[in-house]
């Protein structure tokens, strides 16, 4: 990125302390682009201005000001600027353990709940978001709790039902969920895919497409999303940046600050100290 690109571009991840269960993210990118990858929370994006391009496993969706972005948990995705100047938006990440509360306290949604939509125009649904997080700023817990509850409730009642179960693909699937069980208790130094192939008896094309099928990505850039998520898990515990970036496999700190920042949208430094901050004014956000 080139310097004037870079300073067209900020952002702001942190976790306000008085609502456990939510990462925020506020950030303008232009030539940021995030890898794919998922969550084992939501994901409600409101953008303010610009154009961002949402690459989904049913294709790419292209949201506006006024649109907000509902991503289910562990559905892959990308996403990019749609337009030269970029994008500015405002993000929720609920765990599902706060969506499915909220839905259980105030539907007759039971289990996991989803969206069946990906992207909406819903303003009303986007000033709730910007509000959460001009309250979370302020320091203003009841308001932000007030604000999210009534926004879930909305985008459920609107958008959202109970997610249908997950029936397994019958070929592969098997060999798919091993594989996945062996890159997670190897994942500092995981197996080529053939070594992995021969261990489960298969070939490494046949566990390449099944594994692809069953998870959304191929076993290498699952890998790289896991070691990120368990890199965030040892950020939050106080693991320094170098520490974390050497227990989840990465060569060294440069490939984490790489690949965290692709993933999660601000380099490890940025969000370990956002999540151990509380903001208290609005001044503490970016204009």
């Amino acid at each position: 990125m080139t310097a004037a690109g870079a300073k067209k571009e900020w952002a702001r991840y942190w976790q306000y302390a008085e609502l456990p269960g939510l990462d925020l993210l506020r950030a303008r990118y232009v030539r940021h682009t995030f890898r794919r990858h998922s969550h084992e929370g939501y994901v409600f994006g409101a953008i303010t201005r610009g154009v961002e391009d949402v690459g989904l496993p049913g294709g790419t969706v292209r949201a506006g000001p006024g649109t907000v972005v509902m991503i289910n948990p562990e559905v892959p995705h990308t996403a990019r600027a749609g337009v030269p100047e970029g994008w500015v938006y405002a993000t929720l990440y609920p765990s599902t353990q706060v969506i499915n509360d909220i839905a259980a306290d105030t539907t007759n949604l039971r289990g996991t709940v989803g969206f069946a939509e990906s992207s909406v125009f819903d303003p009303r649904a986007g000033r709730l978001i910007t509000g959460i997080h001009r309250a979370a700023e302020e320091g203003n817990a009841l308001a932000a709790d007030s604000l999210l509850r009534l926004l879930v409730l909305g985008l459920l009642g609107r958008h959202g039902g109970a997610l249908p179960s997950v029936v397994p693909h019958p070929a592969g699937a098997r060999d798919a969920a091993l594989a996945r069980s062996a890159l997670q208790e190897r994942m500092a130094d995981p197996p080529t895919l053939e070594a992995l192939a021969v261990e489960l008896g298969t070939s490494p094309f046949a566990l390449l497409r099944a594994f692809k099928k069953q998870y959304g990505m191929p076993p290498h850039t699952w890998l790289t999303d896991a070691r990120v998520r368990r890199a965030r898990l040892l950020l939050d515990k106080g693991t320094s940046p170098a520490a974390a970036a050497a227990a989840v496999g990465f060569t060294d700190q440069p490939h984490l600050n790489r690949h965290f920042t692709r993933i999660v949208g601000v380099p490890p430094g940025a969000y370990q100290r956002g999540r151990a901050r509380t903001y208290k004014t609005a001044g503490d956000t970016p204009a």
